[in-house]
């Protein structure tokens, strides 16, 4: 019989569950699209309800589960494994970090220590549950990110990269995976962790950690390459924060960073000494001194994934890699290991970080608890396009309007696509939701915000009047999987938008002389391509793959885009705002588009005109900063 198993990520960010039956990823969702709390860290008790009970209606017999159906309720990492870290790491700098850990222990007795008994409460908030019948099941966090990346990859062996801040001691692992076996070769435990060495820079330049890292990523193109102050920054991070090693183990001189005891990132005073620059403020003027901060520690974070990518490489000998972790969800070091060509193929889990510990806990179960076989490679991924998470009907979508007595359209699907795609052309933002709504950080195409690629004006409209966001952060292209080539130097697949590539030589523009000597408001909006919504400062883009098979809606979009306009490209951005959740509901959808300037929304086959939605239901909104 077909296991059922539940897999559950809390308690630090990014709550969610997934529901695999019989190694088939069935659903998932994170809590904060459910609850509208970004990064939601609580026990996610609605994603565990949607994954009982919408998940249960795509199984054969279509009605919802209930936890006594399932073989096992599988958490992502172990509490008590963690709560030893704690202790010895408080013991190792004490005196130093006793104000934490006095502020920290009754958390962990309450939450941690009887965490058993906190999810047990917590499930039976949605029915009873026979623990007789269904296993508690508490893998390690690596081993779960581990089968978050081998598991639904399209490999049937693969070495397996994991690389996050800090899981009960591990901060990162190489494994092997091979059939239904993962075997974990190689470990780099805390306090030495790449995910905190970057977390650190995040909270430095003034962005916030566990969420601000790839504006980080997105700030770093701005830095002044081959400049005598990258390099000294660069040389000032090896020789006094980060000892590397030819593995790409590394080591971090704690006297820098005081994040195992203390209650922040780094020793400020220190770091304004080595570097001359104080922290900057969260909402300080970003001058060039943290942009060419932003480059120095991308270009060493780079250096030691590449290390670690070719260490799992030497171990294994094998020609594909899968990743996961935190620090997969740089797509920048990413699309450099493809570059470098040390595998064949690479795949990276598409809800890299925590979340995806959801996931992987329940695939875990399935392979390394219960032995069952994992089916043979068909030469595709598991994730089903990472469209995972709820989807809503025509008739649900129509209740929404009534609600808010929302004026629309019906459009028939045999026009929808060239409707929507003159609209894109025209220089409309078309708010889009369709179908199951995205697994992992990104929008690909079904909870996303589109515009045209080659208006000039596009950045600008979609960062200050839609997004209310930083002016420096780019966009990302959706393009036609089989015209990435013509826009792409490379023209990998990637579905998943986790891969960075470069505009070709003959769609750029030249940069002014003295370009990167500019201010960064000088920077930003210059052009440098015929794509120029979608082209950073380094003619690079974070690229999104999008194939028919997967996303037939999306795909038929831009197609009617490329047939009207000559390009197979379109720009694709989170449908949110700063400080909020991606949209998950048509409610969310409606909500968020009222509250900023976008001109069209698109529910299903629903069209919404601003011009004609009443006014004052849903005014402007205030947002805060991340």
């Amino acid at each position: 019989m077909a296991k059922k198993i539940l897999g559950i990520s809390a308690f630090y960010h990014d709550s969610a569950a997934a529901l695999a039956v019989d190694g088939r990823v069935v659903f998932g969702v994170h809590e904060e699209r459910l609850t509208r709390v970004k990064q939601d860290a609580s026990f996610p008790v609605n994603a565990v309800r949607a994954c009982l009970e919408r998940g249960g209606r795509l199984l054969p017999g279509g009605q919802p589960l209930n936890l006594s159906d399932l073989d096992a309720i599988v958490f992502y990492e172990k509490p008590l494994l963690k709560f030893e870290r704690l202790l010895e790491t408080h013991y190792l700098f004490a005196p130093k970090g006793l104000r934490q850990f006095l502020s920290a222990m009754p958390v962990w007795i309450k939450e941690k220590m009887l965490l058993k008994k906190v999810m047990l409460d917590k499930l039976r908030e949605l029915g009873p549950l026979d623990t007789s019948k269904v296993k508690l099941l508490f893998p390690e966090h690596h081993l779960s990110h581990a089968a978050s990346a081998f598991y639904p990859s399209p490999f049937d062996e693969a070495a397996i990269l994991t690389v996050d801040g800090v899981g009960e001691w591990a901060t990162g692992v190489i494994g092997h995976g091979r059939g239904k076996d993962i075997e974990i070769l190689k470990e780099q435990d805390f306090p030495h962790s790449i995910g905190l060495l970057y977390s650190a820079f995040t909270y430095y330049t003034g962005f916030k950690v566990n969420s601000g890292e790839y504006k980080l990523m997105g700030l770093a193109p701005y830095g002044a390459p081959g400049s005598a102050r990258v390099k000294e920054m660069t040389d000032k991070i090896r020789s006094a924060l980060v000892d590397i090693k030819p593995d790409g183990s590394i080591r971090l001189n704690q006297d820098y960073f005081d994040y195992a005891a203390g209650l922040r990132m780094v020793n400020e005073s220190k770091w304004t000494e080595l570097f001359g620059l104080p922290p900057r403020g969260a909402e300080a003027e970003l001058t060039q001194d943290y942009c060419d901060m932003a480059l120095a520690i991308q270009d060493v974070t780079e250096e030691i994934i590449l290390k670690l990518a070719r260490e799992a490489k030497r171990l294994t000998g094998s020609k594909n890699l899968c990743l996961a972790g935190g620090v997969a969800l740089n797509c920048v070091a990413n699309g450099k290991i493809l570059r470098e060509n040390i595998f064949d193929g690479v795949w990276i889990q598409p809800a890299a970080g925590d979340a995806g510990g959801a996931l992987g806990a329940a695939l875990a179960a399935q392979h390394v608890y219960f032995g069952e076989p994992r089916a043979a490679s068909t030469g595709k991924d598991r994730m089903a396009g990472s469209f995972l998470g709820p989807e809503y009907s025509e008739a649900e979508a129509l209740l929404m309007a009534e609600g808010y007595g929302a004026p629309y359209e019906r459009v028939p699907e045999e026009k929808l696509y060239d409707t929507v795609a003159g609209l894109i052309a025209g220089g409309a933002v078309v708010g889009w939701h369709q179908g199951r709504e995205e697994w992992g950080p990104r929008a690909l195409g079904n909870r996303s915000i589109l515009g045209d690629p080659r208006n000039p004006e596009m950045q600008k409209k979609l960062n200050l009047k839609i997004k209310y966001r930083e002016s420096f952060r780019p966009f990302a292209p959706s393009v036609l999987a089989e015209d990435a080539g013509t826009y792409f130097e490379k023209g990998y697949a990637s579905p998943y938008m986790l891969l960075i590539d470069y505009v070709t030589a003959e769609r750029r523009k030249p940069l002014p002389a003295g370009y990167h000597a500019m201010p960064l408001k000088e920077k930003l909006y210059h052009l440098r391509s015929d794509i120029p919504a979608i082209t950073h400062l380094d003619y690079s883009a974070r690229v999104q793959t999008v194939h028919a098979d997967t996303n037939p809606r999306y795909h038929r979009l831009i197609s009617a885009f490329k047939k009207l306009t000559g390009y197979g490209v379109i720009v694709n951005t989170s449908f949110n705002v700063r400080g909020e959740p991606i949209i998950c509901t048509p409610d969310d959808a409606y909500r968020c588009f009222m509250g900023t300037e976008m001109d069209y929304l698109v529910v299903g086959n629903l069209l919404f005109d601003k011009k004609v939605q009443p006014a004052g239901r849903l005014g402007k909104q205030e947002y805060a900063p991340d």
